[in-house]
């Protein structure tokens, strides 16, 4: 990348952060048990309360559980697959494999079977933590297949009686695992100190899998001061961050397998802040209890919030129904970027007191800001959010890079953007569009695939990104696509498929969309609806009483109405990037199936195999079938 000047590349601005080096994982709970006292450091649900660990009992316990860890026969650098709930217990025997210089090796809880083994095999596990009895049966196939593991550790609730493991294959309960540290640290009150002494910040401290939207899974290896550096100097960019026991509350409900979730864990421990583990099915419940200050989140759950505000604006009617409508209108007129003034002005203090008050209470009444990543949102939104006084901090960032690269922080907000760089951080943009970056966040490398890491580490040390994206005047960067989503049209024309993407997934009535058309002469589209919400919607103009399934979505005023929703997508888009047919499937992307990745991405080539005839369908000649809808003939005509 010689051709890359000094000029054309971007760095964080001054007073945006500071870059922080040579810590280790361990180091962030050490030095905030020592600057805090937080008694609700971690909390679980228990009942219909919460169970809570202190600072200082999440660190002995950590400690314990890392010196009984020798006693399963791990040493310094061998591997501990963690087959885990996102909770205080996963964070215990991360944090315990991080002081005792094991290297941990999350599993996703939604992967198949197959590719649980293919990890387990190809990192090397010796020893699979679990979260449970339950999750002990669910594994216990692919552990037969994996010679070196030796010992499964379940974290609560016992070993089942009757329990079957494979041939030279142990169980333990963590109790056990941590009274084992507990007998060690007694008989040597060094043995802490001893294990400290031998974890620098250079080792290694997991290995994540990732197979992003190819389904290779390919292991990231990710130092301790990949990590560490990556968190404290991420959280140094928000110096209003209230630290301690009486500073945030966080709500923490992304998975921990993922290095979103994970470095964020590892600043708010950082900075002393209590953070309640929850899960998607009881969010809502937990932030009434819990009234979070912050929490994170990915663009597909803001996505929905809007779309149960549209869906419960529709359902009403009347006076009711003109003021709401009017409210939200008011706020989606807002703009981040200009202060309000006159009767606009006066307008949104109305429409607070209608409607986004209500948005806040809902969320708990004292949200701080939103912290929002692993994928594109819409600058709508973040505007929309903006309105009802709610910060929406947007960032970009890989598991190979730590993973932000860039975050808006607050009161620096520009939306439709990923923000700027963090300090250490080097970002540019390569001929094609490509990003690059490097820096100190830049992972080792893919476990085992030296091939696949050159692929994507250049000589002058520049990570590859994969995603397409400029710089604005101002610095701030914005995605437009993954490089592998771009394809060409037959006529030589390339399409970007995810504004159009966006722009559906926006609306209430449609879960997914997908754009199709490489080697064909023009666009189509896979759409997969929310059934639920169509139907609310035919009952509505009073077609779809009693009506379901491939008979709601053949009535002609439903596909009418997503024509409509599909024209409007199209609506200022370049001629070759609209859709001109679409077909609506009556399937679910999901991570169990394998047509979404972990962090809610679309496979693309899973799902193109998967609705293989519904594409050639959509391409085929003769009569369409009732459920594909040709958009704008007219205009098809003429463009092709």
């Amino acid at each position: 990348m010689s051709d890359i000047s000094s000029e054309n590349v971007y760095i964080a601005p001054p007073g945006s952060g500071t870059l922080t080096l040579g810590k280790t994982l361990p180091d962030l709970l050490c030095e905030a048990s020592g600057r805090y006292v937080n008694r609700r450091a971690l909390n679980q649900p228990d009942g219909d309360g919460w169970k809570s660990l202190s600072l200082e009992e999440y660190m002995r316990y950590s400690e314990e559980v890392a010196l009984g860890l020798s006693g399963l026969g791990l040493s310094h650098g061998d591997r501990l697959a963690l087959y885990m709930e996102s909770d205080v217990s996963f964070c215990v025997v991360d944090m315990a494999c991080l002081l005792a210089g094991v290297i941990d090796v999350p599993l996703y809880l939604a992967h198949a079977p197959e590719q649980i083994r293919y990890v387990l095999v190809h990192s090397e596990a010796k020893v699979v933590a679990v979260s449970s009895g339950k999750h002990l049966e669910e594994i216990r196939d692919a552990l037969s297949a994996c010679p070196a593991v030796s010992a499964v550790i379940v974290a609560e609730g016992g070993i089942p009686d009757g329990a079957s493991l494979p041939d030279g294959v142990k169980a333990y309960t963590l109790d056990e695992v941590q009274e084992s540290g507990r007998r060690r640290l007694q008989e040597n009150a060094e043995a802490i100190a001893g294990l400290r002494e031998r974890v620098g910040p250079q080792d290694i401290a997991t290995i994540l899998y990732t197979s992003g939207t190819t389904g290779q899974p390919k292991g990231v290896v990710l130092t301790h001061e990949n990590i560490s550096a990556n968190a404290v100097t991420s959280f140094s960019g928000m110096p209003d961050y209230r630290t301690g026991e009486d500073g945030e509350q966080i709500i923490s409900f992304l998975p921990l397998t993922h290095i979103f979730a994970r470095a964020l864990h590892y600043g708010f421990v950082y900075r002393g802040s209590s953070v309640y583990f929850t899960s998607q099915e009881f969010l809502m419940q937990h932030i009434a209890e819990v009234r979070p200050t912050i929490f994170a989140t990915v663009p597909r759950v803001l996505e929905k919030v809007y779309a149960a505000v549209l869906t419960r604006i529709a359902g009403m009617s009347g006076v009711q129904k003109a003021i709401a409508s009017w409210a939200l209108s008011t706020g989606e007129r807002y703009d981040v970027l200009s202060k309000p003034g006159g009767m606009y002005a006066l307008s949104l203090k109305v429409a607070d007191r209608l409607l986004f008050s209500k948005w806040r209470k809902a969320l708990g009444g004292r949200v701080h800001f939103l912290i929002s990543g692993g994928a594109a949102l819409g600058a709508k939104l973040t505007n929309l959010f903006a309105a009802a006084d709610i910060a929406v901090l947007e960032g970009y960032g890989l598991t190979e890079t730590s993973p932000v690269i860039s975050f808006n922080r607050k009161g620096r907000v520009q939306p439709g953007t990923v923000g700027e760089a963090i300090p250490g951080a080097e970002v540019t943009i390569a001929e094609d569009g490509e990003i690059l970056t490097r820096g100190p966040y830049v992972m080792q490398g893919y476990y085992k695939n030296e091939a696949l890491t050159s692929e994507v580490i250049d000589e002058e040390g520049w990570f590859h990104t994969g995603d397409i994206g400029e710089f604005g005047p101002e610095g701030y960067l914005r995605i437009t696509d993954r490089k592998k989503s771009l394809f060409k049209l037959s006529t030589g024309k390339y399409v970007v498929p995810q504004p159009i993407e966006n722009r559906l997934r926006a609306h209430p009535a449609i879960e997914e969309a997908m754009v199709l058309g490489s080697g064909f002469r023009y666009c189509t589209a896979l759409v997969f609806p929310d059934m639920d919400k169509l139907g609310d919607y035919a009952r509505s103009v009073g077609a779809g009483e009693g009506v379901s399934g491939e008979d709601l979505i053949a009535l002609p005023d439903v596909q009418s109405h997503l024509r409509h929703l599909v024209e409007e997508a199209n609506a200022g888009m370049d001629p070759w990037n609209r859709i001109k047919r679409f077909r609506i499937v009556l399937a679910s992307l999901t991570t169990e199936n394998n047509l979404l990745t972990p962090t809610l991405k679309v496979r693309r080539r899973q799902v193109e195999e998967a609705f293989a005839e519904d594409i050639r369908e959509m391409y085929g000649d003769g009569d369409l079938p009732a459920a594909v809808v040709v958009v704008d003939k007219e205009r098809q005509d003429r463009d092709n």
